[in-house]
């Protein structure tokens, strides 16, 4: 590779790396992308099954936002179609709105006692459409603290320890916000005013949005590789030579150094995908079994890609694990896990790439956050502004 041609180097490409390469390709800059995998789109890469079914390889991923802009930069590489995400949940043997919400509590709960709780959870929030869990359950009410507790070990007790492998009162509470109690009838799992999905899927969108003169791709390529940082004299080396342009890197910044602070803590997902001779395998695109079984959810592609295939659909089952990069079973590291440790450790990786000027920071990985897909774009817009 012949650097000194390149305005920009982006390591990934996910959202966070395309959307900054576009826009900086449309300025006339050149760009390079340097991917690891062997396929762009990150984590939104999807693919065709034998059967037909087209499958979110790395778990399922719905747009969702009430960011006009982000939405208006997206439809330049796509169709999209209306989508509202609805989740079931089993519980005490019966399918269930999730989030919990007044559905959900008249199905499992009599009439009598139902009508109730309702009735004093809008006496006591007259105002509000949801309320986390964690109010209710600390509510001086006897009657709302216990259907607070009810709530919260059929939802979130056993469902939360087994996405983050410890005690549920071990989980930062920002996690647990995530979900909240719907206190009304409304059963989309996101409340965002513009809720669409691409019409041929995200692996497509990301070749349009990528398919431009000044971008060039190298796959299969880890940064690692090719890449030398001089602490000493702050520069950064590619391939032997000084590269001072500014770099968007969207990995993993403990990679990156080495792991001189260590690795930084993430929880995983063992994919399991099923195919089945029949149409449909259960009534809705997503089912969470918070209780009985070792997987989160499973999760059945044809509700969100809008295909009509008769006889054969594709399922997902989501078994968390720890992320071990020795594991063949962790594909990738989803989540971070945040507490003041992992904040610290974080923060002493980034204080060492801050060394270096022209390296600038931008998603999941490189930021060590739990980001919608939505804000990644909407940091990549900013990013691509400033640099």
């Amino acid at each position: 590779m012949k650097m000194n041609q390149y305005d920009l180097l982006i390591v990934g490409a996910g959202f966070a790396g395309a959307v900054v390469a576009r826009k900086v390709a449309e300025k006339g800059k050149k760009v390079l992308i340097v991917e690891k995998r062997q396929q762009i789109g990150g984590n939104m890469y999807e693919k065709f099954e034998e059967n037909g079914v087209r499958i979110h390889l790395y778990g399922p991923h719905i747009f969702h936002t009430n960011n006009e802009k982000v939405f208006e930069f997206l439809k330049q590489f796509s169709e999209f179609y209306p989508y509202e995400h609805k989740v079931i949940g089993k519980i005490d043997g019966k399918l269930v709105p999730i989030p919990f919400n007044f559905t959900s509590l008249e199905m499992l709960f009599e009439k009598e006692k139902a009508d109730k709780i309702k009735t004093i959870l809008k006496e006591h929030y007259p105002e509000l459409e949801k309320i986390s869990i964690l109010d209710l359950i600390k509510h001086e009410n006897p009657l709302i603290k216990e259907f607070g507790e009810y709530v919260f070990e059929k939802v979130f007790v056993h469902y939360t320890a087994k996405q983050w492998g410890i005690p549920v009162e071990e989980v930062d509470k920002s996690v647990i916000n995530r979900v909240p109690v719907v206190l009304g009838y409304d059963d989309r799992y996101f409340k965002d005013s513009i809720q669409y999905m691409p019409k041929e899927g995200f692996t497509k969108l990301f070749e349009n949005m990528l398919n431009h003169e000044n971008i060039d791709i190298v796959l299969n390529k880890n940064i690692t590789e090719i890449i030398e940082l001089d602490f000493e004299n702050k520069k950064v080396k590619i391939e032997g030579e000084i590269f001072e342009k500014p770099i968007i890197f969207t990995g993993a910044v403990d990679e990156l150094l080495n792991y001189k602070y260590g690795r930084l803590p993430y929880r995983s997902l063992d994919l399991v995908f099923e195919n089945y001779h029949k149409t449909y395998f259960q009534p809705n695109s997503v089912v969470n079994y918070p209780n009985e079984e070792k997987f989160t959810r499973i999760t059945e592609f044809k509700y969100l890609t809008n295909q009509e295939i008769e006889g054969e659909t594709t399922i997902l089952k989501e078994y968390p694990l720890k992320y071990d990069a020795n594991n063949k079973k962790c594909l990738d590291p989803y989540y971070p896990i945040i507490n003041e440790e992992n904040i610290k450790m974080y923060n002493n990786y980034k204080e060492e790439i801050n060394k270096f000027h022209n390296i600038h920071l931008v998603g999941r990985l490189a930021e060590y956050k739990y980001y919608n897909m939505d804000a990644v774009i909407e940091k990549a817009l900013e990013m691509s502004e400033k640099i």
